[in-house]
């Protein structure tokens, strides 16, 4: 039985922070923010709004005129940054959104998880034919994690704030194709918050630069990323689009990175420009910068049935991943989405 996307959605907070106010904080002249970051603007939620809360707006929005007794399985594929510590975000998803009849985990791939949780759950639905709906959804604020002053995170500027949710069920519209996924370790200890585990817990009172996303070898790491990042990316994508579809790819939706990132990947490819949205007034959620690039391709009408897709994407630690899908219809409530310009 295929495995298919039945519905997708959003959720974008209608705060932000301009190329302006990160120039202002970081020092960074406004056009290397907008020009070589590829950042305009992008979404920051309000102190009162949390991760939990903006992956339930999502998935409202996706499981619109969908019976919640009907969803048999809850994976929450937003950020471990969330309302609070050793806590199981699904769950709180589970019980806001009535799907009593759902169980519920978190997985975390930083922001591969989208791809990792489509893989787990058509691997799930394959195998337990009681499974024949799923919920896919996740918030970020990872926004709140930025130290402008620190230059060793300049890379991470781009963090902000929203929720996604797809809906997955059994059916032939939409399939959900292969996937390829990979991980390397050299890259464990490149990206951390250095206080708040078990190394230096909260307990010890850490210096509150302690408490954001940090670099402590910006030197290796980039070396290291300059030799396997495109090269891996690249493999991941041809990996999953071959094994799917015998054609090449229609639309790639990509992960927000800086521009000449986003752009080597689409040459490599040889896709155009119209073929992959570059999301420079959005930042970049995390997870759910995939769904919002499929939404954004369908609001423009971008898209044709029969159209091969790969949502793609890297994660600090590092994880590059990619899964395929066939476009046959809409996913989103295009009435509902509103594109930022």
């Amino acid at each position: 039985m295929t495995i298919s996307l039945k519905k997708a959605a959003v959720w974008l907070p209608k705060g932000y922070e301009d190329s302006a106010y990160i120039s202002e904080q970081s020092g960074i002249p406004q056009d290397v923010i907008e020009k070589k970051m590829g950042i305009v603007r992008k979404c920051r939620a309000d102190k009162d709004t949390h991760p939990g809360q903006m992956a339930v707006n999502a998935a409202k929005k996706a499981l619109k005129g969908i019976d919640p007794l009907s969803i048999d399985l809850i994976i929450w594929t937003g950020s471990e940054f969330k309302e609070h510590p050793v806590w199981s975000a699904g769950i709180y998803v589970q019980r806001e959104l009535g799907l009593k009849n759902a169980y519920a985990f978190d997985v975390s791939a930083r922001c591969s998880t989208n791809v990792l949780g489509l893989h787990l759950a058509k691997s799930l639905m394959a195998t337990d034919k009681k499974v024949n709906r799923v919920l896919l959804c996740g918030g970020h604020k990872t926004g709140d994690l930025v130290n402008y002053k620190d230059p060793t995170s300049r890379f991470l500027y781009n963090l902000s704030d929203g929720g996604s949710a797809m809906l997955l069920e059994r059916g032939e519209t939409n399939p959900i194709l292969e996937s390829s996924i990979i991980t390397d370790g050299d890259f464990t200890f490149d990206v951390i918050i250095p206080a708040g585990g078990t190394k230096r817990p909260l307990s010890s009172k850490p210096e509150s630069h302690e408490m954001y996303l940090t670099c402590p070898d910006i030197g290796g790491m980039r070396e290291r990323l300059a030799d396997r990042s495109l090269s891996n990316f690249l493999k991941v994508i041809k990996k999953a689009a071959q094994g799917s579809m015998h054609k090449p790819i229609d639309y790639l939706a990509l992960l927000h990175m800086k521009k000449s990132a986003h752009d080597a990947i689409v040459n490599d490819l040889e896709l155009n420009e119209e073929q992959s949205i570059y999301m420079d007034h959005y930042g970049h959620f995390g997870a759910p910068d995939q769904v919002l690039s499929l939404g954004l391709a369908e609001k423009r009408g971008q898209l044709k049935k029969g159209d091969h897709v790969v949502l793609a994407s890297a994660g600090i630690g590092y994880t590059w991943s990619a899964i395929s899908l066939r476009w046959d219809e809409n996913t989103f409530d295009l009435e509902d989405f509103e594109e930022i310009k």
